[in-house]
């Protein structure tokens, strides 16, 4: 199993790019978003990789946080979701929307993904829906993929030294800690993530103690 690719970005073509290695191009399939983020050629890449087994071809698939390559595999595992409806629905709304999404039991934010139906988008939410508080909580503790030394160490003296961008910024650490808080109150996992996903959908900039203190006011008992 190849779970990490650590090289230079060759080419990015529609929906893959090829990194080479050591000399060894791997081609690795990504989604819209994950390819509009990645550095041009040259230039030190890292991602984390699935790798799709059929009778007649191998393929591999990258992601820049192991939440985003988990999600890809729970979305895999629902019937009528392939390799290419996952890249779909996490491209559209990357790891922390499919997170949201899937706590609120919004489907229709599922739906809005290319070529996702409305009955595989409420099948994804009513089979993942249990699974969204574990994936949650790993955006506080799981690494980004880009290792900017490991890569460069692997680049001969004389090449240039290229400088790796840094990954997106992620929301989804507040978000796990303010889950890990709610929990730890006491409240279902369930629930704390519906919470927190509403209330980090209301403001997406909100630090952990803002997050925690709306997802409270949400979890408070009405009336």
């Amino acid at each position: 199993m190849i779970g990490k690719i650590s090289g230079r970005v060759d080419y990015r073509g529609e929906d893959h790019v090829l990194v080479d290695v050591r000399g060894v191009g791997y081609l690795v399939y990504c989604s819209d978003r994950v390819l509009a983020a990645l550095p041009g050629p040259g230039e030190a890449v890292a991602l984390y990789t699935d790798l799709l087994v059929r009778e007649d071809i191998l393929q591999l698939f990258g992601f820049p946080t192991l939440v985003e390559k988990e999600w890809h595999r729970l979305l895999m595992s629902v019937q009528g979701v392939g390799a290419k409806a996952s890249l779909a629905i996490l491209g559209a709304l990357g790891p922390e929307g499919v997170s949201r999404a899937i706590a609120l039991g919004d489907w229709n934010a599922v739906k809005a993904a290319r070529g996702i139906g409305p009955k595989t988008a409420q099948r994804v939410v009513n089979e993942l829906k249990d699974k969204a508080p574990t994936v949650m909580a790993m955006a506080g503790r799981a690494p980004a993929a880009s290792d900017p030394d490991a890569v460069l160490e692997d680049l001969p003296a004389t090449a240039p030294r290229p400088t790796p961008a840094a990954p997106p910024p992620s929301r989804g650490a507040a978000q796990a800690e303010a889950l890990s808080a709610l929990t730890n109150l006491g409240y279902a996992p369930g629930e704390a993530a519906g919470a927190v996903a509403e209330a980090a959908g209301a403001d997406a900039q909100a630090e952990t103690p803002a997050l925690i203190r709306a997802a409270l006011r949400l979890l408070a008992p009405k009336g």
